[in-house]
């Protein structure tokens, strides 16, 4: 992956984004974006699309979601100590003893989850997992009227976790589901802007996936599009403890995942494994019985129906500050959209 790839990467990974609080990714997004693009704007909802050829045939959607899974500000204590709820799936197994930032009107507070030192807990404590509402957030405020000069009801809360490259071109950080997604899309957008696409192209990424594909439904009602395909993380299933005969097989450095289900069109489906084929790029497969949990659900039942498809990168440790993803997967997803979307012509029949 190019230099400034991934220093667009890191951008997007630094920005704050859980569900509902989408705007400082977003921004970076369209500063990025915009060299690519014939418009870009952000809908009322807050996605942000990035439209090359509007004109073109058919009509195609690519949605990367940019939020992430985190926490917000619920109650203060006395003595200044912030407890908080969880904002979508987030194991409570895992927040305890980790760095958090709170993202305020005045600016970025810093803290930690704080929980009782294992030398006060009995050997009953010991076994259990806390609950998410037992554990409290400890910024140093002396008490209640100093942090609530800091913090507020509200205030969104993630993981103070950034980008880390490690070796044999993997990487790990916080929110790579789904900033991955949202990275991809545009990266394709980039890609198109120099081959002239005779589809129009609608570069989305949308927001509150994680707490139920929201952005997703409403960008694809006001787009329109004949062809909706959501790019996201898959579960991978190349390290200890994964049960390949539940989940499938998907490895860290395969390549993209290429999705087959009710929730795929047939046509885009086959069109996506020729695409990979003739272009030597690595693909995956995975099968899905029913409707995905990814944008691509939304995508696909818009208006009168849109052609569906859902493109995953594999991502180990999901929901987590430490992600795992290859960049190699990373950039043949967009390598594997942009050339697909070269072969569509307005006489693309997408019916199965």
């Amino acid at each position: 992956m190019k230099k400034a790839s991934v220093d667009f990467l890191k951008a997007l990974l630094e920005a704050p984004s859980p569900s509902g609080f989408e705007q400082p990714v977003q921004g970076v997004w369209r500063r990025h974006i915009k060299r690519y693009a014939d418009e870009v704007y952000t809908d009322v909802h807050g996605n942000a699309i990035a439209i090359l050829n509007s004109q073109g045939k058919p009509r195609v959607m690519l949605a990367g979601h940019c939020d992430e899974v985190g926490f917000m500000v619920n109650y203060i204590n006395d003595d200044g100590f912030i407890y908080f709820t969880a904002i979508g799936g987030v194991d409570s197994a895992i927040v305890s003893a980790r760095r958090v930032q709170i993202f305020t009107d005045k600016g970025i507070v810093y803290g930690v989850v704080g929980r009782k030192a294992i030398h006060m807990m009995d050997q009953e404590e010991r076994k259990k997992v806390p609950e998410m509402h037992k554990l409290w957030i400890d910024i140093g405020a002396k008490d209640k009227k100093e942090a609530a000069k800091l913090v507020s009801i509200g205030d969104p809360i993630v993981f103070d976790y950034g980008f880390q490259a490690l070796r044999n071109g993997l990487a790990v950080g916080r929110g790579f589901d789904d900033r991955i997604g949202s990275f991809a899309v545009a990266e394709t957008l980039r890609i198109l802007s120099s081959k002239k696409p005779k589809a129009a192209v609608f570069a989305v990424s949308t927001v509150q996936e994680e707490i139920g594909l929201r952005g997703a439904k409403t960008s694809a009602f006001g787009i329109e599009p004949d062809v909706g395909i959501a790019v996201d993380v898959g579960n991978a299933s190349d390290h200890p403890d994964a049960d390949k005969q539940k989940a499938g097989e998907m490895s860290l450095g395969k390549g993209p995942v290429i999705v087959r289900g009710a929730n795929i069109n047939p046509i885009v489906g086959a069109g996506l494994v020729a695409s990979a084929r003739k272009n030597k790029i690595p693909f995956q497969m995975l099968g899905s019985p029913r409707a995905t949990g990814t944008d691509a659900n939304v995508m696909q039942v818009t208006r009168s129906g849109v052609a569906a498809g859902l493109v995953s990168v594999p991502n180990r440790y999901m929901h987590t500050p430490v992600e795992m993803i290859s960049l190699d997967d990373l950039d043949n997803a967009s390598k594997l959209l942009a050339a697909y979307i070269m072969t569509l012509t307005v006489k693309t029949d997408f019916t199965p």
